[in-house]
């Protein structure tokens, strides 16, 4: 019995400690809860007032009722900021929105009023941006979507509208038409489009039509119009610029004919033969330098716009002046004379709007004279005549598609394989690729236009002159260096040569004029590259680097002019030149 008074005194102890313990915790959380009470309190009963106003269309009491301290509840500051948009007090209703954004930062509905008040105040680059936003956060949300796809739709940017509309499943056509009407053959031009009435139009449907139109090769321009009907629906026009016989118009053909005059070429063309997209191409030049007569004939293989073949049949006659950019001969090759004929055909597939394919075959013979200073066998195969065959296999895809950016990245890739049947001479392969930047800076227009192209190849085995690649501004040539002239006087043969290149393309222009009739383009433009042959004999020993200044002079929409000075930054002398592009 003495032992349990202890015992009694012992457990008291105990309580006592335990209470003094957590006595004053727990008297704190009351504290906590009795403020949380009456700080919420009101807010919950402001909220619930505001929102009655707001629903009765009180839009001055909304924002007193919602006036508040800094950090109360996002939803006073959302319909404070609804109530002061419908104040068109914008930049009051900003802020109340950003508050909320800055108190619920994963809530989507902040991002999306900025947005409207952004579009309000004719922001639309805020507007979109708040928008992408919103679509990060809630990528299903409708109206987010249905909002951005309107805007790049004011903006004229379609692929980009067809982005976000296509999430939920619009626009739905309500009918598909041309203007102005085509003499085209109605099977081919139904089956270049992969979309019709009542169907929804996709980007993809889109980027592939326009690929096969293009690929018929009878329209100089195109635009795609879309126009709001009933019910939510959009009438669709195809604006395109038909080329029949010698062109779009008689001014045209006689502009594309004799657009090569300056420079002694003409270029003979009939397009759309029989409305069944049969083209003729061709081209005489009579330079006493370099003569050349071309043609080539092209058609939809079994009406398919997708598959084109072409026929093409080519002769040369040309001076070459190898003095700066030959080094194995005993006396300088100045008036080397080459004479090349050959034949061929090639295969085009349009698989879809990103990508398509190509295959051809070539014979070709060709004759040098005037050699007589290449005295060693080791130099000899270049300038071996002979017969030689040759086939190819190319690709284009589409790496990169940002239309909200107004930015596309290309790609192309080539293989090809032959024989030459010449001394000295046997198989050959060479393979070459391309990647293509094109941007334009602006939401809207080409005020503006930035292309970067990057470009390299090599060739395995030994081939004559006129397969190796060259660096520099030539007629005949695509590999330009805009400082480095391709002819001495008139005769090929100035510009760096070569088994292996790497080439880099960059230019800028800028609409400077334009009308009915011309456009003109001027910007500057800066090319690199190297080039380079195992042989020793050719090539350039250094990087190279051209810059200048660039015109473009775009007529009736079917040939541009284009005229650069280009100088060698390395110290050589500035270049001018001038040539005509072709439309494809």
């Amino acid at each position: 019995m003495a032992v349990q008074p202890q015992l009694d005194v012992a457990g008291g102890s105990s309580k006592s400690c335990v209470k003094r313990f957590f006595l004053p915790f727990f008297a704190s959380f009351l504290f906590s809860l009795a403020v949380y009470g009456q700080d919420s309190s009101p807010d919950h009963a402001r909220l619930a007032a505001a929102q009655s106003a707001f629903d009765a269309g009180r839009w001055d009491d909304v924002v007193q009722l919602a006036q508040g301290r800094a950090n109360q509840s996002p939803e006073l500051d959302f319909l404070r900021g609804l109530a002061l948009a419908r104040l068109e007090k914008w930049d009051q209703a900003k802020l109340a929105f950003e508050a909320s954004a800055r108190k619920s930062p994963r809530d989507s509905r902040f991002p999306v009023e900025l947005a409207g008040i952004a579009y309000r105040q004719k922001h639309f680059r805020a507007a979109k941006k708040d928008l992408q936003t919103a679509l990060r956060l809630n990528p299903g949300e409708a109206y987010a979507n249905e909002f951005l796809a309107t805007i790049y739709f004011l903006e004229g940017n379609l692929e980009a509208a067809l982005k976000y509309w296509n999430r939920e499943r619009k626009p739905r056509l309500r009918s598909v038409g041309f203007t102005p009407s085509l003499q085209l053959n109605e099977t081919l031009r139904n089956r270049a489009l992969v979309f019709n009435a009542p169907q929804i139009l996709t980007g993809e449907a889109l980027l592939t039509s326009e690929s096969r139109l293009d690929n018929l090769g009878i329209f100089s321009g195109s635009r795609t119009e879309l126009t709001p009907a009933d019910s939510g629906s959009y009438d669709l026009t195809l604006h395109l610029a038909e080329r029949n016989l010698w062109g779009d118009s008689k001014a045209e053909g006689i502009i594309s004919l004799l657009s090569g005059v300056p420079y002694a070429t003409v270029y003979p063309e009939l397009y759309n033969l029989n409305h069944d997209a049969v083209n003729l191409a061709s081209l005489a030049r009579w330079d006493a330098q370099k003569r050349r007569l071309f043609g080539a004939i092209s058609l939809p293989v079994y009406r398919d716009p997708s598959l084109r073949l072409r026929f093409y049949a080519d002769a040369r006659n040309e001076n070459w002046n190898l003095s700066q950019t030959f080094s194995g001969a005993v006396t300088p090759l100045t008036d080397l004379n080459l004479r090349r004929v050959a034949a061929g055909a090639e295969l085009r597939s349009v698989v879809s709007g990103h990508w398509s394919w190509r295959a051809g075959a070539e014979s070709a013979n060709r004759n040098f004279r005037n050699v007589s200073g290449v005295a060693f066998s080791a130099q000899q195969p270049f300038f071996s005549g002979g017969n030689s065959l040759a086939g190819w296999l190319g690709a284009q895809r589409a790496l990169l598609r940002v239309p909200e950016r107004r930015f596309t990245l290309d790609s192309s890739a080539e293989v090809k394989a032959g024989r030459e049947f010449a001394t000295g001479l046997g198989p050959f392969a060479t393979a070459r690729g391309s990647l293509n930047a094109h941007w334009f800076p602006r939401a809207k227009g080409d005020n503006y236009e930035m292309r970067l192209q990057i470009r390299a190849g090599a060739t395995a085995g030994k081939v004559s002159l006129d397969e190796l690649f060259q660096l520099g501004v030539e007629r005949d040539n695509d590999l330009w260096l805009r400082g480095h002239t391709g002819t001495t006087d008139g005769r090929k043969g100035a510009a760096p040569l070569g088994r292996r290149y790497l080439l880099a393309n960059w230019e800028m222009d800028k609409n400077i004029y334009e009308n009915g009739l011309f456009t003109m383009k001027l910007g500057p433009f800066l090319d690199s590259g190297a080039i380079a042959d195992s042989s020793g004999l050719f090539a350039s020993q250094r990087w190279q680097w051209d810059s200048g200044l660039q015109c473009k002079v775009r007529i009736l929409g079917g040939v541009t002019a284009v005229f650069s000075y280009g100088r060698n930054l390395r110290g050589g002398k500035g270049v001018f030149y001038g040539t005509v592009l072709r439309t494809p």
